[in-house]
């Protein structure tokens, strides 16, 4: 079984990371039940390892962090629920790609919950809502933000790292980096959507549909 780990508070970003590789190295020896953690940090910046110097925009903005997780600079904060996924990626079926689907499924999932749309795009890492409110793009195309992030390790099949979903973060947080180096479009949240949506609301989704995407 998964246990899920729920905490108050805002942990500090070295602290989980301490957490993640003593977990990871139980699951991996076999010491210790696959987990998830549910979180939310301090104002923080983290750099995958795609990340470009360039991306940071404002880098005295906020504490920045190595993240050695795929992908680029994406912000941490309050009002943001932070779910590392520590899973047996070996058990199930050894394919990094599908467990990174599984993910933006999850996520699609818990978002439906609350009848919004969530979207996954070809060379867009996240979950994405169509903006039909917002101005057309430069090139005439629908505007879109951002609601979630991914980016995930492997350690001998077996996952840490996550996922973030936007609740109710300050969204002006974000203008400190290029967010996983994309420039044309913005970020969202469930509130900035118009939705009364707690964080208590969202861990009670992510809990529910957890279930319809991964075996337990």
């Amino acid at each position: 079984m998964v246990e899920w780990i729920t905490s108050d508070g805002l942990t500090d970003y070295e602290e989980a990371l301490a957490f993640m590789d003593a977990r990871v190295a139980g699951i991996i020896d076999g010491t210790a039940k696959e987990c998830i953690w549910l979180l939310e940090h301090p104002p923080l910046y983290t750099a995958g390892t795609s990340a470009k110097r360039s991306d940071l925009v404002d880098a005295d903005r906020f504490p920045v962090y190595d993240a050695r997780r795929g992908g680029q600079y994406t912000y941490h904060g309050p009002g943001q629920r932070i779910a590392y996924v520590m899973l047996d990626v070996g058990k199930r079926g050894h394919d990094v790609r599908k467990f990174v689907q599984d993910l933006e499924s999850w996520v699609i999932a818990t978002l439906d919950t609350f009848n919004v749309k969530g979207e996954i795009r070809a060379g867009r890492v996240g979950v994405w809502v169509e903006r039909p409110d917002k101005p057309h793009t430069a090139d005439g195309t629908q505007a879109e933000d951002k609601i979630a992030a991914l980016g995930i390790r492997l350690r001998k099949w077996v996952s840490f790292h996550g996922l973030s979903i936007n609740v109710e973060p300050d969204l002006s947080h974000f203008d400190g980096i290029v967010p996983c180096g994309i420039r044309d479009h913005g970020v969202t949240s469930l509130v900035d959507l118009g939705l009364p949506v707690t964080m208590d609301d969202l861990d009670v989704a992510l809990k529910t549909t957890f279930g319809t995407v991964f075996q337990t």
